[in-house]
């Protein structure tokens, strides 16, 4: 169970860094207005889309939260990995960039299913 909860700590943590975090600081930076207007979509989305992140990151990241409420952060994760990834290939064709919603949804994915674990057996 210990590597279980570890699994658990360092995937949440990376989701939480890098979903909830960067994105409030990184926002409204060139890169990221670009990225995202080149994929077709508004910039006011950006800020949305950050918004929705943090509150996501929040909630896996505290064990405050129920169970029913972290089930939602991690659908809408995995909804923006999956949009993500569509995005890319739609608009820019099999490319590199298509490998990092791929990885983001493949930690997610281990936090999910560590979470599920240490749930199961009382340890969260």
């Amino acid at each position: 169970m210990k590597k279980a909860k570890i699994a658990f700590w360092i995937s949440t943590a990376i989701i939480f860094i890098f979903e909830g975090i960067l994105p409030i600081l990184t926002s409204h930076n060139e890169m990221s207005v670009m990225g995202i207007t080149h994929l077709g979509y508004p910039v006011y989305f950006i800020t949305m889309l950050a918004v929705f992140k943090f509150i996501g990151g929040v909630v896996l990241i505290f064990p405050q939260f129920s169970a029913r409420v972290k089930e939602w952060a991690y659908a809408g994760f995995g909804l923006d990995f999956i949009a993500a990834f569509v995005s890319i290939l739609v608009v820019d064709k099999m490319n590199v960039g298509l490998i990092v919603p791929v990885i983001a949804f493949g930690i997610l994915a281990i936090s999910y299913t560590q979470y599920h674990k240490l749930k199961a057996a009382g340890k969260i």
